[in-house]
């Protein structure tokens, strides 16, 4: 990807900015995500000058406004690891957090949802630029996706927890899990979620450079089988 002079001048301020936010986070970051990382930014915010793919319109606040703040919920999305996972991110937007997740963690299979056609454009577009043959998308509402189950379904403000899982529940795997990227702890959503789905961990979010609330909230369908250990893991 050919950068502008401007983009250029910038990348190392913004290099800078994001290796300082990934040791706060206890992540490593290689060279190679670092680059791509940074060659996402620069690619969200041209097409962002054409397609309106975000509000916020300069590069440093994409960095800190949206990579580092998905990048704020990886040691959490960690804790579903090892071992290769589908993930589902429904209403992905500019592919928010599926291509900053796709980056960091090869091993996960991850498909941008999004019923906005420019929107996916931008994601397959993003797949091609930074070489991520983990990445896919699909234009589609989500109740019509028609796919292979999913481990992992994610959603970063799309909508209310309750229709985020009643919306999601036909493509979840069997033990499969919920990870909702929140502002303020959604108490009234997580008190309003159907019968058969437990809110059963939140993980509050510190996003260098952030001065708001983040937290992400683990969802998972009731199971009156499970042991107290089992009941237990992750809270």
């Amino acid at each position: 990807m050919t950068a502008a002079p401007s983009q250029r001048a910038e990348r190392p301020a913004l290099g800078e900015t994001l290796g300082a936010a990934a040791e706060a986070l206890g992540l490593e970051l290689s060279a190679d995500q670092t680059g791509k990382l940074l060659d996402f930014v620069a690619l969200l915010e041209r097409w962002n000058r054409t397609y309106n793919l975000t509000a916020i319109r300069d590069p440093a606040g994409m960095l800190t406004q949206h990579v580092i703040d998905c990048l704020a919920a990886v040691p959490a999305l960690r804790q579903t690891l090892p071992g290769p996972k589908r993930v589902l991110d429904v209403g992905s937007g500019g592919g928010l957090p599926g291509i900053v997740w796709a980056v960091v963690e090869p091993t996960l299979d991850v498909t941008c949802v999004d019923s906005v056609g420019k929107k996916t454009a931008f994601i397959q577009q993003a797949a091609l630029a930074l070489g991520l043959d983990n990445l896919r998308a699909e234009h589609a509402r989500v109740e019509k996706l028609e796919a292979a189950p999913f481990e992992i379904m994610t959603s970063r403000a799309f909508a209310s927890l309750s229709d985020f899982v009643t919306l999601t529940q036909g493509l979840a795997a069997p033990g499969g899990i919920w990870l909702a990227m929140k502002g303020k702890l959604p108490l009234d959503e997580m008190a309003a979620l159907p019968s058969g789905f437990q809110a059963f961990h939140v993980e509050r979010l510190k996003v260098p450079g952030v001065d708001a609330e983040r937290c992400l909230i683990w969802i998972r369908k009731t199971a009156p089988h499970l042991t107290n250990s089992e009941s237990g893991r992750l809270q």
